[in-house]
């Protein structure tokens, strides 16, 4: 069975953000990610994580002003100089905390930027930020996202994602792809995932209609976990979900859909 992070952006809500560690140690996760450790001191978060032996397996590149609605900033040609500094910044954070690999949210393009200079843009910040991050051991990921939830964003589709990657022609840039935004976007999550699994880094979850628990929605998630284990694959799945009620009395997917106890440590595969 697939090793499961618990995301700490979305699980947990509960309780303040840096309680959030001690609460997914005691629900029995091993591994956390969140969007962004930027509010936080280093410090800060490598007590917690020692603290509470928790692994962070992912944060995102700063994504420019999220409380104002941005979504990143890697398709904005005008923004080139704060995206790299935002590439160091990251490095910072990851180098300290461990951080395997880092993920871009590439944005929504502003009024007066067409599709193919959003693209090159892109490219051309991926290209550097993959550069930057391979020199420090750091893996990049790119992840498309659904145009329901974030109308305008540039990469909606697998796709759309896999030909960046290829336009950028780098050895360290991969996929990061979530079950839920692809779901919404374009189906196929089996054959998708089986033809992509090499270029695929790190998996996300959440079911549809909702984005809440595995097991309230469409997606066949006992299939997809089970296909993953045939396909070898050995990263984490990052539980990016909205809990229905609350995320300890939603947790019981675990026994349910995947096969494990919510008191139990995910198990490697």
């Amino acid at each position: 069975m697939p090793k499961f992070a618990a995301n700490l952006t979305m699980l947990f809500n509960e309780v303040p953000f840096l309680d959030r560690f001690a609460a997914a140690a005691d629900a029995s996760f091993d591994a956390v990610e969140f969007l962004f450790p930027y509010p936080y001191s280093v410090a800060e978060l490598s007590e917690r994580l020692a603290q509470h032996q928790l692994k962070l397996v992912l944060h995102n590149l700063p994504a420019g002003n999220w409380e104002g609605g941005e979504r990143g900033i890697a398709c904005l040609p005008d923004r080139v100089g704060e995206f790299q500094d935002g590439v160091g910044r990251a490095i910072d954070y990851a180098k300290t905390l461990n951080v395997p690999q880092l993920n871009c949210l590439v944005g929504i393009p502003t009024a007066g930027v067409d599709r193919d200079t959003a693209r090159n843009t892109i490219v051309d910040n991926l290209r550097f930020a993959a550069a930057a991050l391979k020199k420090e051991g750091i893996r990049l990921l790119v992840e498309p996202c659904n145009s329901y939830d974030i109308p305008g964003f540039a990469l909606n589709r697998s796709g759309e994602g896999l030909d960046v990657i290829r336009a950028v022609d780098s050895d360290n840039l991969f996929l990061q792809y979530d079950i839920y935004h692809m779901q919404r976007m374009e189906g196929e999550l089996a054959a998708t995932i089986k033809k992509n699994l090499p270029l695929i880094s790190h998996i996300q979850l959440a079911d549809n209609p909702g984005r809440n628990e595995p097991g309230t929605g469409e997606i066949n998630y006992p299939f997809l976990f089970a296909l993953l284990d045939s396909l070898g694959y050995s990263g984490h799945i990052g539980c990016e979900y909205k809990p229905r009620t609350t995320t300890t009395d939603g947790l019981g997917w675990l026994q349910t859909v995947a096969g494990q106890t919510a008191t139990a440590k995910p198990v490697a595969v």
